[in-house]
Formats: C-alpha cells, sequence, structure tokens
C-alpha cells in the first residue's frame, strides 16, 4: 500500500468513528445493484458514461417493458387504455428492432439460428 491509501483509509476511519457519516442517506444500507455488472471490468467506467449521457440502451430493459406490456394488453379491458397500451409496445418494438439492427445482433453465425426463436417469443414475424 502507498501512503496516500493509507492516509485516506485512516481519515475514513477517524471520520465513521466520529459519527459523520450518520446523515448520509442511505448510510448502513446495501448498495444498489450494479446495471453493468454483466460487462467486463474495463469497459464499465465507458458504459457507465455512456448510460449516463442518454447514448447507452439496453436491450434486456426493452425486453422486459415488452413483456410487462404485453401482460397488461392481455388483461385489459378498457379500449382507450388498450389502445395506448398497444402504442406504446409498438413504439418499444420499434426501438428494440432498431437496437437489434444497429448492433448486428443476428449477424454471426453463431447467434442466428435463434433468431427465429427470439422474434417468436416476441410476436414478431
Amino acid at each position: 500500500m502507498d501512503i496516500a491509501h493509507i492516509v485516506a483509509e485512516d481519515k475514513i476511519k477517524r471520520a465513521i468513528k466520529d459519527g459523520e457519516f450518520q446523515s448520509i442517506k442511505g448510510m448502513g444500507q446495501p448498495l444498489p445493484k450494479d446495471d453493468a455488472a454483466h460487462l467486463p471490468e474495463s469497459l464499465r467506467m465507458g458504459y457507465r458514461l455512456l448510460k449516463n449521457a442518454g447514448m447507452a440502451e439496453d436491450e434486456g430493459a426493452l425486453k422486459k417493458e415488452l413483456m410487462t406490456l404485453d401482460h397488461l394488453i392481455a388483461k385489459c379491458r378498457n379500449e382507450t387504455e388498450l389502445e395506448h397500451l398497444e402504442k406504446k409496445r409498438t413504439e418499444k418494438q420499434v426501438r428494440l428492432d432498431q437496437l437489434i439492427e444497429k448492433k448486428e445482433m443476428f449477424s454471426k453465425p453463431a447467434s442466428s439460428h435463434y433468431k427465429e426463436k427470439v422474434y417468436k417469443r416476441f410476436g414478431r414475424p
């Protein structure tokens, strides 16, 4: 350990002992799940920068939203609400299609044989 690390650790321990962190929101609570945990460590900072700038979209989140919308559409009895949900679902599906196309997700031979299964699962012809 270098001297800066030792000094920083000492200051943190002293601040904890003096109760300086007691007023911090979330003190003693577990940290939120890392949304970049699935990425290699070398790519996480770049992903976070892109995500905070609104440039990185997660297709997993879009797929979950589509599944939720499908469930809501199946249960909906109000015609106005149904139209709204179907419009929202169409928008999400278009966004997911654009994202998949942009990433060329099914262009590689290893994943191309899953294309039909994925499209069928999400109701795309």
